[in-house]
């Protein structure tokens, strides 16, 4: 007399977009690690999502086979959300799984699996053969791309990736090629059906929508006022040229921070937050140094933790170090949110001066033009010197503008005279 098995029953369980911290309420998909279909582990990456303050990678707590990804790459989603639901897999198809991974065939019941070599060993014929199923075919390796901004840029003009050919470091696909591809073979697609000629609408990310929040609050809020000074660099720029090619020699930036720190230990109502509620100035012992960095996501500002401990030399560590890492947006929400003051070398990009919104909750922000040969009178004769602007943009409900000038003065009298004011920290 026959048993009669009932096949288990496939569970599945689903898995919603999980709390990222630091106050996050929602997160876009920036690229999916899994097909529908696909079987996955425990803690195996399923997906790139990018929040307001950083890209990362979401893990899936559940084992079993892909069966609905909820949503697709571009879109956002609240946490709470239903990000992936996972099919738990049958017991047979978990005992297949794991004799294929230990190198067996057909197990016989009992003797388990016998290790030797393959032309060594006896198997069974079963007395009903099946044909072999053919192969999937393989499916087609990825294109190498590192940054999210680049897929969003070829999404956005309509760019198969797939097509291209990366001209990046080992074939990763870089912006250019995905503009070059856009201007010469491929037209660009609207993102949506367009209500004006000539328009085109493109929806803000959660890093977007985030510094305009940011940036809104500390227009509304912040009553801001800006001081400014032209300082002759020229000692300062003759300091950084005798130490070119020295190992460990600090960059123009880095003594900048290091005049800017010794400013802020003699004037620390500008190393502070604003407590509204209590009707006070918070100042901070610690002076964590937000350097402005232009990143592929946006503007981001990590900061140099403990820039009060440090020399010259080992600020300039430090801020090649949370520059580059910002570069490969590779920041951590830590580092994004710890800055108690920040500094903007907005020379970088050869102009010489900035009307800068202040990054809340902080309450000031120092501003480096670029630094040009300029005519200026020295001793009474005309010279030719290298020049640059410092700007100072500081809440002028923490302090009056005498405080904003000694601050500004400290910068730019070190700036002028470096070898006295380095001997003097």
């Amino acid at each position: 007399m026959g048993v009669r098995v009932s096949a288990p029953a496939t569970t599945a369980r689903t898995f919603v977009l999980p709390d990222l911290g630091e106050g996050l309420t929602e997160a876009e998909i920036v690229r999916w690690f899994v097909a529908e279909g696909d079987v996955i582990e425990v803690d195996q990456p399923v997906a790139e999502v990018e929040t307001a303050k950083a890209v990362v990678e979401v893990p899936s707590p559940y084992a079993g086979r892909v069966a609905t990804r909820h949503a697709a790459e571009g879109t956002t989603l609240d946490v709470g959300s239903p990000l992936i639901t996972v099919a738990a897999l049958e017991p047979a198809a978990e005992t297949y799984r794991a004799e294929e991974r230990a190198g067996s065939g057909n197990v016989l019941i009992g003797y388990g699996t016998k290790p030797g070599p393959a032309t060594t060993a006896r198997h069974r014929r079963p007395r009903n053969p099946r044909p072999a199923a053919p192969e999937p075919p393989a499916r087609p390796s990825a294109p190498k791309v590192a940054s999210p901004l680049v897929r969003r840029l070829a999404r956005e003009n309509g760019v198969d990736l797939a097509t291209l050919r990366g001209t990046g470091p080992d074939g990763v696909i870089t912006r250019q090629d995905v503009e070059s591809a856009a201007r010469h073979d491929v037209p660009p697609a609207p993102a949506a059906p367009l209500p004006v000629t000539g328009e085109r609408r493109v929806p803000l990310n959660g890093f977007r929508k985030q510094v305009a929040a940011v940036l809104s609050r500390s227009r509304a809020e912040i009553p801001e006022a800006t001081v400014w000074v032209d300082v002759d660099a020229t000692a300062l720029w003759e300091l950084r040229e005798r130490g070119r090619g020295r190992p460990g020699s600090p960059g123009l930036l880095a003594y900048v921070a290091r005049f800017t720190v010794a400013a802020l230990r003699e004037y620390p109502v500008f190393n502070a937050r604003l407590d509204t509620e209590r009707q006070e100035v918070v100042e901070l012992d610690r002076i964590n140094l937000g350097i402005a960095v232009q990143s592929p996501r946006g503007l981001v500002v990590p900061a140099v933790t403990d820039a009060q401990t440090m020399t010259a030399t080992t600020l300039d560590v430090a801020i090649r170090d949370v520059t580059a890492r910002a570069l490969r947006g590779e920041s951590t929400p830590a580092e994004l949110s710890a800055g108690t003051f920040t500094l903007n070398n907005y020379g970088a990009f050869r102009v010489d001066g900035s009307a800068a919104i202040i990054n809340h909750p902080q309450v000031a922000m120092l501003g480096l033009g670029r630094i040009i040969d300029r005519p200026w009178v020295v001793d009474g004769a005309l010279a030719v010197r290298k020049i640059a602007q410092l700007s100072f943009v500081f809440d002028h409900r923490v302090c009056d503008g005498g405080a904003a000038a000694g601050f500004l003065r400290a910068v730019a009298d070190g700036m002028e005279d470096p070898s006295s004011a380095l001997a003097r920290l």
